[in-house]
């Protein structure tokens, strides 16, 4: 088994990570332990996670929710399903929208 997960540090910031062992994986952030980024946002807490058959999969989602705007990883942690295709369009400028 694989995870994704998202963590809201105490900054209000959200950091993307996998893993094979989510329990340990959150006590190392927890302590200081689990990265340099959320090491330094302390205290952290778990918002959201998906269970993966394998470890390719859950790095190739955390890959691609880091590349997420907040407002998507938002729509995510919520359950906002329905959203994340709309959060998908980029707006550039006044009004441009690229459909």
């Amino acid at each position: 088994m694989a995870f994704v997960y998202i963590l809201q540090c105490a900054d209000g910031s959200y950091y993307v990570g996998s893993t094979r062992n989510l329990e340990n994986r959150i006590w190392q952030h927890s302590t200081g332990a689990g990265a340099v980024y959320t090491s330094t946002r302390l205290p952290i807490e778990l918002v959201f996670a998906q269970e993966y058959d394998r470890v390719d999969e859950a790095y190739a989602r955390e890959k691609q929710i880091q590349g997420w705007s907040r407002k998507k990883r938002e729509a995510l942690i919520s359950g906002a399903y329905d959203e994340l295709p709309r959060l998908s369009r980029k707006t550039f400028g006044r009004g441009f929208d690229t459909r």
